[in-house]
């Protein structure tokens, strides 16, 4: 079977479980969306938020893009993709909630550490992934004897931080967030272990969101 014909029987069993066996939910859609969360993810095809979530239609509104980064505010011309959205979700749909998840392995950010000013990263890339220049440097100052998939990792989640702190550079966002109106959060996938961790300010650091498939307990499984 192709690819193709994969997706086709795949759309044949979506239409069968949100349409066919809850014709209530069905109905909600039609009536227009009422998300409580955005969500800024990679367009990583193994890093699926709707999957990861098991969420169902009309719950997450979301936005993908290469290292799931988030611009600084700004109204210069040209084309805001990720602006617009927040823009609408935000202002239009008031969400409660805007989430910014990150993952291991992201091409994006492999490829803003092996980056220089001789050595872009094609045509649009380069420039896109710069947004977390800052990461960047923070990791080469902090981990200079680090390997470099490690210096990644790191670079993985400060990025994630980037884009926290440039959300509150949105004037509309950060008066909600400043009323309590509006929570930013950050997590990190783990593609190895399925572990997901969210930032907590308190404590500086990431931190297990959902255990059931962390490190040790992937261990304990696999040694009984």
């Amino acid at each position: 079977m192709s690819d193709v014909g994969k997706f086709i029987e795949g759309i044949g069993r979506f239409q069968k479980l949100h349409y066919g066996d809850n014709p209530a939910l069905a109905e909600e859609l039609k009536s227009g969306q009422n998300p409580k969360a955005m969500l800024i993810g990679c367009s990583d095809s193994r890093v699926d938020p709707a999957l990861l979530t098991d969420c169902a239609p009309g719950d997450l509104f979301m936005v993908r893009n290469v290292a799931n980064l988030v611009p600084p505010y700004s109204l210069s011309s040209g084309y805001h993709g990720v602006s617009s959205a927040l823009e609408y979700a935000v202002c239009f749909l008031e969400v409660e909630n805007i989430i910014v998840l990150g993952h291991s392995g992201c091409g994006g950010i492999a490829g803003l550490m092996q980056s220089s000013e001789d050595n872009e990263v094609g045509e649009f890339i380069g420039r896109w992934v710069h947004i977390a220049s800052s990461a960047k440097e923070k990791v080469l100052r902090e981990l200079p004897d680090s390997s470099p998939e490690r210096q990644a990792h790191a670079c993985e989640k400060e990025a994630i931080l980037v884009s926290l702190d440039n959300l509150l550079t949105f004037p509309w966002i950060r008066e909600r967030v400043e009323a309590g109106k509006l929570t930013l959060h950050g997590w990190y996938y783990n593609i190895k272990t399925g572990q997901l961790k969210y930032y907590n300010r308190e404590a500086g650091d990431f931190e297990v969101l959902v255990d059931r498939y962390s490190p040790t307990l992937l261990n304990a499984r696999e040694n009984p």
